[in-house]
């Protein structure tokens, strides 16, 4: 079951879900509207290591937009900040992104209930296309949780996403054993 704008308003009401700017006009009938940061990242190597702390490049969107290139990875962020406390958020791309071929998550649309943040978005096009600050990319969609939460992600020792800022945020992979 996924939440419907009035419900998302009510939880925004009662504070178990933040999105920050908000703007009425993105909220959907089921889904709330997320907008490309000004920033994006690259990471500095080529050859990319699952042990390894890879470091990235970060660099501001011209306001002229910039350029996306395939077999490229870039890494963006969501101008908006989100909290969600009681729910389960989902990124997903909007359609108008996918139908200019870009992609902004492999792997990684779920959030958890507590996540408290920007959103990093994994960004890869089929052909370049130019992009822009402030460009609708993604939307936001909030699922229900059967069951009480033990501990939610903003409060575990070990949670290595909590509290990401207006940049995006390299893989911390590394800090996993294995």
């Amino acid at each position: 079951m996924i939440l419907s704008d009035k419900r998302i308003l009510e939880e925004m009401g009662k504070g178990t879900i933040l999105i920050q700017p908000y703007d009425r006009s993105c909220l959907g009938s089921n889904s709330y509207d997320v907008h490309l940061g000004k920033y994006l990242a690259t990471y500095e190597e080529h050859l990319l290591d699952a042990r390894k702390h890879n470091t990235i490049r970060h660099f501001e969107i011209p306001e002229d937009g910039y350029v996306l290139y395939p077999d490229l990875f870039y890494l963006g962020v969501t101008e908006e900040y989100t909290e969600t406390h009681e729910h389960v958020p989902f990124l997903e791309g909007k359609s108008s992104t996918g139908r200019l071929g870009i992609d902004i998550h492999a792997t990684a649309g779920k959030g958890d209930v507590g996540f408290c943040g920007h959103w990093t978005l994994e960004i890869s096009v089929k052909q370049p296309v130019r992009i822009y600050h402030g460009m609708p990319i993604g939307q936001l969609i909030y699922f229900p949780v059967d069951g009480e939460i033990e501990v939610k992600y903003n409060r575990k020792q070990n949670a290595k996403y909590s509290g990401q800022a207006n940049r995006p945020v390299e893989s911390m992979m590394w800090k996993n054993r294995f």
